[in-house]
């Protein structure tokens, strides 16, 4: 497949974010439960019940190597890249509630970064998309 330049660019950033979902997802599976007590050490202070800090801990792995996995694929892309936003709200709530403003900073660019995809999602190509369509 002979793909423009707008094309190939946007396949290598649905790639990237995917790979950088799935891997975020990856590595914190084996350690699952040291990633979650961590996340609810970080949150004693913060006015969240305990039970919700765990569960979204426990829960966030999980949806994040979806998210990479489906945009791997270009499967669902544009529901992906929604889902992709929700969790990184979720991130900015979070971290806000922290008062870690770098870190919201960060996951600022990478809210624009899913905004620029979502953009130009007409020019998906190399992807399951079309097969899911039918």
């Amino acid at each position: 497949m002979n793909l423009n330049n707008f094309e190939l660019a946007f396949v290598l950033g649905r790639l990237l974010l995917g790979l950088n979902f799935l891997l975020h997802g990856l590595v914190r599976l084996p350690k699952l439960a040291a990633f979650s007590a961590g996340i609810e050490k970080e949150f004693a202070t913060a006015p969240l019940p305990p039970a919700l800090v765990s569960a979204y801990a426990h829960a966030l792995p999980f949806a994040e190597g979806s998210i990479g996995l489906l945009l791997l694929l270009g499967l669902w892309t544009r529901p992906a890249l929604v889902a992709a936003m929700l969790v990184l709200m979720s991130l900015v709530f979070g971290s806000s509630l922290l008062e870690k403003w770098s870190l919201v900073g960060d996951q600022l660019l990478y809210g624009l970064y899913i905004i620029t995809l979502v953009l130009h999602l007409q020019r998906n190509r190399l992807c399951l998309d079309p097969v899911a369509a039918t």
